[in-house]
């Protein structure tokens, strides 16, 4: 059963069966790591939601996962999945959310994308609540949330750019397992007993050794540029997320034998000169930054500090003396699945609940 006149487009407002007060939700991709983490985020941020539907492949199908004192019977994701729901949280890969992200917008559900599915699409808004929180309203079905990597870096450098806008970034990353699924967390953590018990490295997910190494990002190369996927994700969708075409990105992204979360080394170059103190402080009161910036102690952003934590952490907060006073160096660390991907969504469907 369709239906019809969820949206008003001239606000693009939210109007479900349950309404925006308790909206009934579904979770694509709910046995996943981001699935599993939406479902916690849902209940420590006391997120008002009417029914609960949990949507993964044939495969999951059966599988009962309690939540909240309710065990919740995991259904097959297929184009039918959606009537009465309001809210779509999808996190299944790319070819599923093209497959039924549509179906799920034209049964009048709202649907936020965690995959690279829709993030480029000029219909389909682009977002991080601590950046661009007015894009949610120009909606017409699908919202996107960004790359796990843009989001961490977008967090931390827009609040400078608001104040002293940013021409060009270079950002390098140390992206943890925690990018690649839960199957890559798990054959890390394989990797290191297998390494203990001298037994042969399993080596399922990435082909290759990845304890006490590190590697190239494991996405696709273009033959012509030298870029990775997830290099060309940070550059386009900075962009896009700032509404800003001058503004320059460059990647490298690495992948590290970490569980989960990012670190990020940036540099930026300023339209105007800027001082390492001005810059810590513009940071202190940016939303959703913890500046960790301890010279003395040595103590800066790591992936153990970030881990289940809410924040991106920006430290190692410094100029830039190849630039002339228009160079600012800033090390960050944020949590992959968390705020890189569901709390993300779940912020987005926040603000959507405030319209």
């Amino acid at each position: 059963r369709t239906r019809t006149a969820l949206f008003n487009l001239a606000t693009r407002s939210l109007s479900g069966k349950a309404g925006m007060a308790r909206p009934n939700i579904a979770i694509a991709g709910a046995t996943g790591a981001v699935g599993q983490e939406l479902l916690e985020l849902l209940e420590q941020r006391n997120f008002p939601f009417g029914n609960l539907k949990l949507l993964a492949s044939s495969r999951s199908a059966g599988k009962v996962i309690p939540h909240m004192g309710v065990d919740h019977v995991v259904e097959e994701l297929t184009a039918d999945s959606f009537d009465d729901v309001d809210i779509a949280f999808f996190s299944a890969g790319g070819s599923q959310s093209t497959d039924f992200g549509p179906a799920a917008a034209k049964a009048g559900a709202v649907v936020i994308d965690n995959s690279s599915a829709f993030r480029m699409d000029p219909a389909c808004p682009l977002v991080v609540p601590e950046v661009n929180p007015g894009a949610i309203s120009q909606h017409n079905g699908i919202i996107a949330n960004p790359n796990c990597s843009t989001i961490i870096m977008n967090v931390a450098v827009f609040p400078i750019h608001q104040v002293n806008p940013v021409k060009r970034v270079v950002v390098s990353t140390y992206q943890a397992a925690s990018g690649a699924g839960q199957a890559a967390m798990d054959e890390l953590e394989q990797q290191a007993r297998d390494w203990v018990a001298g037994d042969p490295l399993t080596q399922d997910i990435f082909g290759r050794q990845y304890i006490w190494s590190l590697f190239s990002h494991n996405s696709d190369i273009d033959p012509v540029s030298g870029y990775n996927e997830e290099e060309v994700k940070m550059i386009k969708e900075t962009s896009k997320i700032f509404d800003d075409q001058d503004i320059r990105v460059t990647a490298t992204c690495i992948r590290v034998p970490v569980l989960r979360a990012h670190c990020e080394s940036i540099n930026l170059t300023l339209t105007n000169p800027m001082t390492a103190d001005e810059a810590r402080e513009i940071l202190s009161n940016a939303p959703g930054v913890l500046v960790v910036d301890d010279r003395e102690g040595n103590n800066f952003p790591d992936p153990l500090m970030a881990s289940g934590r809410d924040e991106v952490f920006v430290g190692r907060i410094r100029e830039d003396p190849s630039q002339d006073g228009v160079g600012i160096e800033l090390f960050v660390a944020g949590d992959q699945i968390r705020k890189g991907a569901a709390l993300n969504a779940v912020q987005i469907a926040e603000q959507m609940l405030t319209k």
